[in-house]
């Protein structure tokens, strides 16, 4: 918690100005008592109207400031909580974009966006809670004590035991309760999970009939949440009637001895009164405290999970060595005996993975689902970086560049289409922030994806939806495309990203691509289809993250047996009677 206290180093004003009232608004509720006291003792027993009235009108006054007090106190709390949790999360969404795809994987999605949201408003609503109360209500409590041992001492030791009892309670339902917190927002975590898989995947749940299980696996994840609720709801539900138990108690001793000493004329009603009303404020701060302390308790639980998010190191970085060199040479792209294996799992995902590419060439890379293809390409942009081996770009290893800088080269087209909301202008100009109208008409065109553009009539302010809702796959993934082009690149990375277009569509695409730049493009095209890659001026072709062939269409038919059964069961006709 305390690392993230860093982000009230904006709010010092705030964070002394509310406790600072909260404690001015205490101080005039302690005099009350005593208020009480003095009409008790000589207001009402001398028929002193004029004095009760002077009193009473002490008493609105006290209330008046007291108000005042407090709602100074709540707004520069409230200020200085809001202004903490905008704070935070700007920082750890910063912090999120600088980890990689590796730290992702392992700490899910689901959880990431539980971190961002429910734990920082929770850890808000502590911090806000804490200013108005933390300092207020234990000043209540030992100034009721000090103030109960002015009006009468002996009686006053009655609060000596009552305090300590108190905090036994409150203190050790707190330690039982953290780590039940904690395990709450996992719990949660999962509920989450399970909700963002059923909602993003609601298509082919209903397609293939699988409701009722996704609703059983909701109700098991939800079911485990509400019993981890029920549990540490029913241990934080003691506080409240455990701490009435032993104030109520501590009442009635008061006012069993304060009459036994009224009767022997050590002290007056109104001392009495005023210790009864000290001990009700007690009452009253402790219930404040109580809550105080679960609300505290699950902040603090939040606070950890959002520190162990910013303990997370990315394990890619930007190369310290940013002198930029001069490349002439004819490879663009190579692979020196290159081995990956993924944080999330035990076995090597590529082995031994040698080639190189030549500036403008056109590659292909197929094979089978899982064989690694997405992993192959991923590595060359950096998304992960290698175990064993080596990737060069333009004769410089990818670990050595800036990571801008390295990107900046390539365009990269992903297997599943992503447009965000906003106009078609404001997706394409992700590639290129600075291009100019005819630089993504030019994109369009090459993308083929002028031929629907040009309907829209609202053209390059057409809205896009979330994800591009609003448009077919062939067309989400042509914008995809065009937005890859539109930065110019050195290197194009297609994976899987023509899969939705006919062959036709796609045959113009690849011709297209293959003029622009003056054919100075490299270009990476993963595939299933064999039709897709087939006029590579190389094919890769990969098995159980194995090279197994490279080559052209013709070599690979003739001495590479995974390619030549992909192929055949693409293109070869069946015999008749099959």
């Amino acid at each position: 918690m305390k690392r993230l206290l860093v982000y009230l180093k904006n709010y010092k004003k705030e964070t002394v100005i509310g406790p600072l009232f909260k404690l001015l608004e205490a101080s005039f509720e302690l005099m009350i008592p005593l208020v009480v006291a003095a009409i008790v003792d000589t207001g009402i027993p001398g028929n002193d109207k004029g004095y009760i009235f002077k009193m009473c009108a002490i008493m609105v006054a006290l209330g008046l400031i007291g108000m005042v007090c407090a709602i100074t106190a709540q707004f520069f709390s409230a200020k200085a909580a809001v202004g903490f949790g905008t704070e935070l999360r700007h920082a750890l969404f910063a912090h999120m974009q600088t980890l990689s795809h590796s730290e992702f994987d392992k700490i899910g999605t689901s959880t990431m966006i539980t971190r961002m949201t429910g734990d920082i408003n929770q850890v808000q609503t502590g911090v806000n809670l804490v200013l108005r109360l933390f300092l207020r209500s234990p000043f209540i409590v030992f100034g009721a004590m000090i103030m109960a041992f002015t009006v009468d001492a002996k009686s006053a030791l009655t609060f000596v035991v009552v305090i300590p009892l108190l905090s036994i309670v409150v203190f050790g339902v707190m330690l039982i309760t953290m780590p039940l917190f904690k395990k709450v927002q996992g719990a949660l975590d999962k509920v989450l999970g399970a909700t963002r898989q059923n909602l993003t995947g609601v298509r082919v749940i209903r397609a293939f009939g699988q409701q009722e299980e996704e609703i059983k696996n909701f109700n098991e994840h939800n079911g485990m949440l509400n019993r981890l609720q029920i549990v540490t709801g029913r241990i934080s539900g003691l506080t409240n009637p455990l701490t009435y138990i032993i104030v109520n108690a501590g009442i009635i001793v008061l006012i069993y001895c304060g009459a036994l000493r009224v009767e022997g004329g050590i002290i007056t009603q109104g001392a009495v009164v005023a210790l009864v009303n000290y001990m009700s404020q007690i009452l009253v701060e402790l219930v404040k405290l109580a809550n105080l302390i679960v609300t505290v308790t699950k902040a603090f639980a939040c606070a950890h999970r959002i520190e162990a998010v910013f303990d997370m190191t990315p394990s890619i970085c930007d190369s310290e060595n940013t002198v930029a060199e001069e490349y002439n040479g004819e490879e663009i792209v190579s692979f020196k005996d290159v081995n990956l294996c993924y944080q999330t799992s035990s076995e090597d995902s590529l082995e031994n993975i040698n080639f190189s590419v030549k500036r403008g060439e056109t590659v292909g890379i197929i094979g089978g689902t899982g064989s690694g293809k997405s992993s192959l390409i991923n590595l060359i942009p950096r998304f992960y970086d290698v175990t064993k081996g080596s990737v060069m770009v333009a004769g410089k290893d990818v670990r050595d560049y800036k990571l801008d800088e390295l990107r900046h080269r390539i365009g990269i087209v992903p297997q599943k289409a992503v447009l965000f909301k906003g106009t078609l202008r404001d997706n394409l100009k992700w590639g290129n922030e600075n291009a100019t109208d005819e630089e993504m008409l030019k994109a369009l065109e090459v993308a083929q994806a002028k031929e629907f553009t040009d309907k829209w009539e609202e053209g390059f302010d057409k809205q896009i939806a979330q994800n591009g809702k609003n448009l077919s796959g062939g067309q989400r993934q042509r914008l995809t495309i065009a937005r890859a082009l539109v930065r110019n690149p050195e290197i194009l990375i297609l994976d899987d990203s023509a899969s939705a277009l006919d062959y036709l569509t796609d045959a113009k695409l690849r011709a297209a691509i293959k003029k622009i730049s003056g054919g100075k493009l490299t270009t990476f095209i993963v595939s299933q289809r064999t039709a897709s890659i087939m006029h590579a001026d190389k094919i890769i072709v990969l098995d159980e993250g194995e090279m197994v062939g490279i080559g052209t269409h013709d070599e690979l038919l003739m001495n590479c047996e995974v390619y030549k059964e992909i192929y055949e069961s693409q293109f070869k006709k069946p015999k008749e009677g099959e």
